[in-house]
């Protein structure tokens, strides 16, 4: 079949991890992704996304123009070569549930990133609903400890105050 050269996405921007975590947000709206690579010089070393600057940044209170992004990242970066063959990467893919994959050449250099969307788009895979399902199991939310965001949905109120039922 093909190789992860012949399908990933290049030319991939960049952030270094002193970067502000406000400078990844803005460039993750500017080029419409959920993603951005961090890498120190030319070797990777995290991937920041747009849910780690929610979870480990806003929700922590962390100022966005004085924080930098090693204090948000993900560290550990599940990644392939270049030249892995694309059935390879993408049971990697499946079993870390991850949508986007680094590549990397002989060297560890970032060269690209490999996506569920890159590979969706070549219709290479026999079923491609079926690499979604694997990689999309569903989660269960935590639920217990409701913070002061839960909504009606989860057992709250709108306002975040506790509702108190009548009881009757």
């Amino acid at each position: 079949m093909s190789n992860v050269s012949q399908v990933m996405t290049r030319g991939v921007r960049t952030l270094a991890p002193t970067d502000s975590v406000l400078l990844a947000a803005q460039a993750m709206d500017e080029l419409n992704v959920g993603s951005i690579p961090v890498c120190d010089g030319d070797q990777l070393v995290g991937m920041v996304t747009d849910r780690d600057i929610t979870v480990r940044g806003v929700a922590h209170q962390l100022s966005p123009e004085d924080t930098p992004l090693s204090e948000v990242m993900s560290g550990h970066v599940r990644y392939c070569a270049e030249d892995d063959d694309i059935d390879d990467a993408i049971r990697e893919m499946e079993k870390a549930q991850i949508r986007r994959l680094a590549v990397v050449d002989d060297n560890q250099r970032l060269v690209g990133i490999l996506s569920l969307g890159d590979v969706a788009a070549k219709d290479l895979t026999a079923d491609t609903s079926t690499t979604l399902k694997t990689i999309s199991t569903p989660a269960e939310p935590d639920r217990s400890g409701t913070s002061k965001a839960a909504g009606p949905a989860a057992g709250g109120s709108a306002s975040g105050k506790p509702s108190r039922k009548r009881a009757t």
